[in-house]
């Protein structure tokens, strides 16, 4: 994701001048296509740029990169803008953005609704949470990376809403899982019963995405079934800060767990496929 993003900006006329990943080598290839450097520190990022854009994997990520001492994002920080745009908890959004104040930037969260294509073609869809004043900042940017950005409200909001957004696109895979799955046992035709779904109220976006890559065994990595049992997962938290059970939600989650727990975790979210078809089993395609 924060490849393709780091293209589109490029693409729309921002001067990209440093990326960094975990993965050094990873980096240093974008660099050399991006024509910018590929610091190996965190504090050498933040000093390259005015405008910093985080796409991390989970909140302990998170903390890390935004640690109160040692190499971090937060040296020399004052005046500089940061962007998250990964899919968090909505309590580290509201973390960072305090340890953003603290160090005398601004902090922005820019949860995507969107996959990797959408990434490049600048087609994102991004939920906005923190002040007011910082979203219409960064709106220069936020436009080119998407359509309509929209702001939700203060930090952790625009979280909570991707949180939601996560869970119930899981639980629309795991239906198409299920139901193509049994349509398999049936001996039906899946591109007929798949046609039949797009006209009926079991059409769904999943459907669209991922219907023939569950019929086909094509699990080419868009969104995995890692991050989709995290995202249940703080769905989940949420809901029992609430008091809420959401017992197809926990169903789902469980499925992905499955998935991860037979190290699939990397297969895209379509993967969970592999756990409903006749015939096939958790060790995935071509085992």
């Amino acid at each position: 994701m924060g490849s393709n993003m780091a293209r589109r900006l490029a693409d729309q006329g921002f001067a990209i001048t440093a990326v960094h990943d975990a993965r050094q080598p990873a980096a240093a290839s974008l660099a050399s296509e991006l024509a910018c450097a590929a610091p190996t520190t965190l504090a050498a990022v933040t000093g390259a740029a005015d405008v910093i854009v985080t796409v991390i994997s989970d909140d302990d990520a998170q903390r890390a990169i935004f640690a109160a001492d040692g190499d971090s994002l937060l040296v020399g920080a004052s005046g500089k803008l940061f962007i998250h745009c990964a899919t968090l908890t909505p309590l580290i959004h509201v973390a960072v953005e305090a340890l953003a104040a603290g160090a005398g930037a601004a902090s922005l969260e820019a949860c995507m609704a969107s996959s990797i294509t959408q990434a490049r073609d600048g087609t994102l869809q991004l939920l906005c949470g923190g002040r007011p004043d910082v979203f219409e900042r960064a709106l220069p940017i936020l436009r080119a990376l998407g359509t309509a950005p929209r702001y939700i409200g203060p930090a952790g909001t625009a979280a909570q809403v991707k949180a939601l957004v996560n869970m119930v696109m899981n639980i629309n895979t795991a239906g198409l899982a299920e139901g193509l799955g049994l349509g398999a046992a049936l001996g039906l035709d899946l591109n007929l019963l798949r046609e039949v779904f797009s006209q009926t109220g079991a059409n769904s976006r999943v459907l669209a995405t991922d219907g023939e890559d569950m019929v086909q065994r094509e699990h080419a990595c868009f969104f995995s079934a890692a991050h989709a049992a995290k995202d249940s997962g703080i769905a989940l938290s949420l809901a029992r800060e609430m008091g809420l059970a959401l017992p197809v939600a926990a169903a789902t989650k469980a499925q992905f767990d499955r998935l991860v727990a037979a190290g699939l975790g990397e297969l895209d979210k379509s993967g969970i496929a592999e756990l409903t078809f006749p015939g096939r089993s958790a060790s995935g395609p071509g085992q």
